[in-house]
């Protein structure tokens, strides 16, 4: 296992040479429309229920470019991180395939390491709470996984998940806080940065944008971009009952160690993990954490069915909404961009919804 204070750009470059072989790269998306949206003021009706109301509405420029890691191998960005900490455990002289490997994971991790692990014919035991989504169940199973049922905080998981690693002998690889996971999932932004050609400019994206539960992607991400001078990171969580504990914490310079929420966003229920905690806050990597409601949530992920035609799931358009209705993200972009904008990455973090659960979120 890598270790954490070593963390660097070159630990994501390494965990891409490792994964290529089991990953897509997936492709960047981009819409004239949203550009348009993104860049044009909010109008005061819009302003006026939010902690903005009476502000002059922010005139940003932005041009968006969607990672799209819903096109992904089991529909999320997860399959880099679970990939790579199985490749490297195989490396380890210590490690007995036959006990197997176990995780705690609302889904997409779940469903990720499944994957990794039937591929490399090793045990996976998953630890899912009771409230995971049926669809997010049922292709963990269909994996060839061990499914335990627990209670939904991080606490709960964890106990089961010692259970089992004290009746098997298996390996814990947690969903975010684990130093190989956090460079695999760094390699989205590594590919999102050299696919990005901008036929204007000689730099680079200004900025990246993505979801933040665990915090893995995002602290992945901030490693990928930590040697760039020009593109800076930033993190997008739901404000829904607390979800939004990375922000908080952030601003406040003490990491929040617990979350209860049921945001729709049900990937981003899990608070920020130690070891990326010292990445965006510690080491400075991140440039800045913005929150959107439940309602803004619904909106990006409608305009990303319409005018996108691709399936993501509510965790996924966290980044998009803040750049869409976030006056605080919006004042930044057009003091910082001035005439000239933005090129802004958002990574889409994953695509596993129900067409149940669709049917509720963007129904009327």
């Amino acid at each position: 296992m890598t270790s954490p204070q070593t963390l660097t750009l070159s630990s994501v470059k390494e965990a891409h040479a490792l994964i290529k072989p089991f990953i897509h790269q997936t492709p960047v998306l981009t819409s004239t429309y949203l550009n348009t949206l993104a860049s044009t003021p909010q109008t005061p009706e819009a302003l006026s229920a939010t902690e903005w109301s009476g502000q002059a509405p922010a005139r940003p420029t932005l041009r968006l470019h969607f990672k799209c890691e819903n096109f992904q191998r089991i529909g999320a960005f997860k399959a880099r991180g679970a990939f790579h900490a199985i490749e490297r455990l195989k490396q380890s002289p210590d490690f007995d395939p036959s006990r197997g490997v176990v995780t705690h994971s609302s889904g997409n991790h779940a469903q990720a390491l499944s994957l990794a692990a039937k591929e490399s014919s090793i045990p996976a035991y998953i630890i899912m709470p009771t409230l995971s989504t049926p669809s997010k169940i049922a292709a963990t199973l269909a994996q060839g996984a061990q499914v335990t049922f627990s209670g939904p905080t991080a606490p709960e998981r964890e106990a089961a998940a010692q259970k089992i690693i004290s009746s098997t002998g298996a390996v814990l690889i947690p969903p975010y806080d684990h130093p190989d996971i956090i460079s695999g999932q760094g390699t989205a932004a590594l590919e999102l940065l050299s696919q990005v050609v901008l036929p204007t400019t000689t730099t680079t994206l200004n900025a990246i944008i993505t979801p933040c539960g665990g915090g893995g992607l995002l602290s992945g991400t901030a490693l990928a971009c930590s040697e760039s001078p020009t593109t800076k990171v930033y993190g997008a969580e739901p404000s829904f009952q607390g979800a939004d504990d990375a922000k908080r914490g952030y601003y406040s310079g003490q990491r929040i160690p617990s979350v209860k929420s049921l945001t729709v966003a049900d990937g981003l229920r899990t608070p920020l993990g130690e070891i990326p905690w010292e990445i965006i806050y510690e080491r400075r990597l991140v440039d800045g954490m913005y929150a959107v409601t439940e309602d803004q949530i619904r909106a990006a992920m409608r305009l990303v069915y319409e005018r996108l035609k691709v399936v993501v799931e509510p965790s996924a358009v966290v980044g998009l909404a803040v750049a869409l209705y976030n006056e605080d993200f919006r004042n930044m972009v057009e003091q910082e961009g001035g005439e000239g904008g933005w090129d802004l990455g958002v990574v889409f973090s994953g695509g596993n919804v129900s067409l149940d659960a669709l049917g509720e979120l963007l129904k009327e």
